[in-house]
């Protein structure tokens, strides 16, 4: 009885807090702008440094682990096998860790680097190589680091210790049974928070790029009315896939989504500057590889750091504020690897392909801007975002081919991160169920797409990546405590393994 009261307030709380946000957004937009604008500012300028030190702490605990005597610990019991096949377990979880983020940014964030770089002058071969190095360490191992920790630490309380698929399983070690009380239940609280604002936010980054799609592809206007339609039309489909389950529905769908990316991958590759793009994916990784600590670390306190402020402590937010979604997510599919190949699955190998990603579509841009002096493109591209993508193949050969194949992308996308988003707020507002009812993820999916439709007509987006950037921060700091909960965790596993060889033994 306990245990379903629990559920019950979590799910209620969140909803409050949600819903009371979007009546804040609808009734008094102005004043929400302001207000999250002040906590945003304020966070950045004085707490930058939390956001940095953990993130790079993240990278540097997840490469422990990959090394550790922990590698060989299976998630689960030692029978456990993996649910899904290696290929499909790898596109799930690069659909729900980058998906949208990555399509949107991949032509927009080189090129707008290169134009106002973070140091030095724009437009200039330096700027390139700096703007590509900046796009590689946004989208490279911190992001993944971060997942990586949330996600093992979540998978392995599920599987190793029986615990509830819930963010305040994760700190049984130190708080033991309390996380059942009110401390769990605020740890839950403000994970479902910050997952449905970032969530939020990758819907509405997502609207606006379907639209523009259509825009570019269909003439279709690209106006707000259009993006709300985009939205609601989005939902009734997610709400469709939902019923069709996890294995079937969001696995589908994510492999479709890995074929089709691929495709844009190659054809760019053959169509575009083939040679360019080898020797960018190979220069950069040697920048991002020497540089790494640097731009971990740099803050400048000398002087104005709003460019630092407004691409990596934003990202970093960012990516932290979706951790417990993600985080949920790759633990709900992992069961049964071992911890070096969950590592080397969720650290390694989509921090290799985002920077592969990276230097065929920000490379074949520069390319097209630095080389070829295509100069209105930068101009295009940096007064568009979201049409970003749809304006670089403009400039390519078959270009109608790839404005189709890249809108079928961000379409999926979309309704991918939607997807496993409802599934994960549902486990989370269910105390930790693995497989949350139909009618709570329907709730969830409508009260998310009404928030995105909300922040749209707040502001834009600005509204929401700040309102995401303030759930976030409390988040840095629970996801610090986890490591250490985790590896308490993973210590007392060793011994109970050694015991039961011993046993064993003498038997």
């Amino acid at each position: 009885m306990n245990s379903n009261n629990k559920e019950n307030s979590v799910f209620i709380i969140s909803l409050l807090l949600t819903l009371i946000f979007i009546v804040w957004g609808v009734f008094f937009t102005d004043n929400l702008a302001k207000v999250t604008d002040i906590i945003y500012n304020g966070s950045i300028d004085y707490l930058g440094w939390v956001y940095l030190g953990a993130t790079l702490f993240f990278v540097i605990f997840s490469i422990y682990l990959l090394f550790s005597k922990y590698g060989d610990i299976r998630l689960g019991k030692k029978t456990d096998r993996p649910d899904f096949n290696t290929a499909s377990w790898l596109a799930m979880l690069f659909g729900a860790g980058m998906g949208i983020g990555i399509v949107y940014w991949s032509v927009a964030e080189p090129v707008t680097h290169y134009t106002s770089p973070p140091y030095g002058e724009g437009h200039t071969i330096n700027a390139a190589n700096t703007a590509m190095k900046y796009t590689f360490f946004h989208w490279g191992l911190d992001p993944w680091a971060i997942y990586t920790v949330i996600g093992l630490a979540l998978a392995f309380f599920q599987y190793n210790k029986r615990l509830p698929a819930a963010i305040s399983s994760a700190f049984h070690p130190i708080l033991g049974d309390r996380i059942y009380g009110p401390i769990g239940k605020t740890i839950d609280i403000l994970s479902i928070f910050a997952t449905v604002f970032g969530i939020a936010t990758s819907l509405g980054l997502g609207a606006m790029q379907v639209t523009a799609g259509m825009h570019d592809l269909f003439g279709v206007p690209n106006q707000l009315f259009v993006q709300m339609i985009v939205i609601v039309v989005a939902t009734i489909i997610f709400i469709i896939s939902i019923n069709t389950g996890l294995e079937r529905g969001i696995q589908y769908l994510s492999n479709a989504a890995m074929i089709l990316s691929f495709a844009i991958m190659l054809l760019i590759l053959i169509v575009g500057p083939t040679l360019t793009v080898i020797k960018v994916f190979f220069n950069t990784t040697g920048l991002y590889i020497s540089d790494f600590i640097h731009m971990s670390l740099r803050l400048k306190p000398f002087g104005e750091g709003e460019w630092i402020a407004s691409w990596t402590l934003f990202y970093w937010a960012w990516w932290i504020a979706w951790a417990p979604f993600v985080g949920m997510f790759i633990a709900r599919v992992s069961k049964g690897r071992t911890v070096k190949e969950f590592v080397i699955g969720v650290l390694v190998v989509p921090t290799l392909g985002t920077c592969l990603w990276m230097s065929i579509f920000g490379g074949s841009a520069l390319e097209l801007v630095q080389n070829t002096g295509n100069h209105d493109l930068a101009k295009k591209i940096t007064e568009d975002v979201s049409l970003s993508i749809f304006t670089f193949f403009d400039y390519l050969p078959l270009s109608s081919v790839l404005s189709i194949l890249g809108f079928a992308v961000v379409a999926i996308y979309y309704i991918t991160v939607a997807d496993t988003a409802t599934f994960v707020l549902g486990m989370l507002s269910e105390g930790g169920t693995l497989n949350p009812s139909n009618k709570i993820k329907m709730t969830w999916g409508v009260i998310q797409s009404a928030l995105a439709a909300v922040l749209l007509l707040a502001g834009g987006l600005n509204v929401l990546q700040t309102a995401s950037i303030a759930a976030a921060l409390p988040f840095a700091i629970i996801l610090v405590v986890m490591c250490f909960s985790l590896v308490k965790g993973l210590k007392s596993e060793v011994e109970v393994q050694r015991g039961n060889k011993r046993s064993a033994n003498h038997s």
